[in-house]
């Protein structure tokens, strides 16, 4: 993939789960802005998404053990070996992906070491967050900037990281705290974390998994609590 003037094989992972009507054109639209390669991890889907994201372009693997944090970690210990640069973006095509120049190519470079893209930052449509995911991003962003003076506003799918760095993260978190639990093991190594406005749209199709209802929206936030506490009390801060 080229962004700017840097160059490197990226690949991408998205994770999904019913997305059928989503993820053709997510895989097309990467695919479109020059990733190497795109890996549609699966998590069981009962319609069509596996074979839509195949007829797309994409390498699809199918992962049946739940879990967010699990289908990014398949997806990425199942990247090209060449591939220098992983990002992460969802499949229900509410990601701006024609800005993935934006979020990877400050990695490419070499200016970051992990470029998160803030749906809070960047123009929303009406109806994509709802009131709970603004208020995650925005006290997860206080949170983290308390504990390790990291300054972000989001938790969002969007995002890409250079492969040594997530290497060597030790990444464990296999639910919805995969995100979180990311931001919070770079800034505690004092890795280079860049912010870039994103945005997002509202969902294509499929259901959300932790927004919209209220039981689904209060266990991703006990997860979300219970995954920043829990790092809290081992990660300290590189000056620390």
């Amino acid at each position: 993939m080229r962004a700017g003037d840097a160059e490197g094989v990226v690949s991408i992972v998205v994770p999904c789960l019913d997305e059928e009507a989503a993820v053709g054109g997510v895989v097309r639209a990467l695919l479109a802005a020059g990733l190497d390669e795109v890996v549609v991890v699966d998590g069981g889907s009962r319609d069509g998404t596996a074979a839509r994201a195949a007829a797309a372009g994409a390498r699809v693997m199918v992962e049946r053990r739940r879990g967010y944090g699990r289908a990014c970690s398949t997806g990425a210990a199942a990247a090209r070996p060449d591939a220098v640069v992983i990002a992460f973006v969802d499949g229900d095509g509410s990601d701006r992906v024609e800005l993935a120049g934006e979020v990877i190519g400050p990695v490419l470079a070499g200016r970051a070491d992990l470029v998160l893209g803030s749906r809070l930052r960047g123009p929303r449509e009406p109806g994509s967050l709802g009131a709970a995911q603004v208020a995650a991003g925005r006290i997860a962003g206080l949170m983290l900037r308390a504990l390790y003076g990291l300054r972000s506003t989001d938790m969002g799918p969007f995002r890409a990281i250079a492969r040594p760095a997530l290497d060597g993260l030790g990444m464990a978190e296999m639910s919805f705290g995969w995100n979180v639990e990311m931001q919070m093991r770079a800034a505690a190594r004092g890795l280079r974390v860049l912010e870039v406005p994103v945005g997002c749209r509202r969902r294509v199709g499929g259901v959300s998994k932790v927004s919209g209802r209220l039981g689904p929206t209060l266990r991703a936030s006990v997860v979300l609590v219970r995954t920043v506490l829990r790092l809290a009390a081992t990660l300290r801060g590189p000056h620390a």
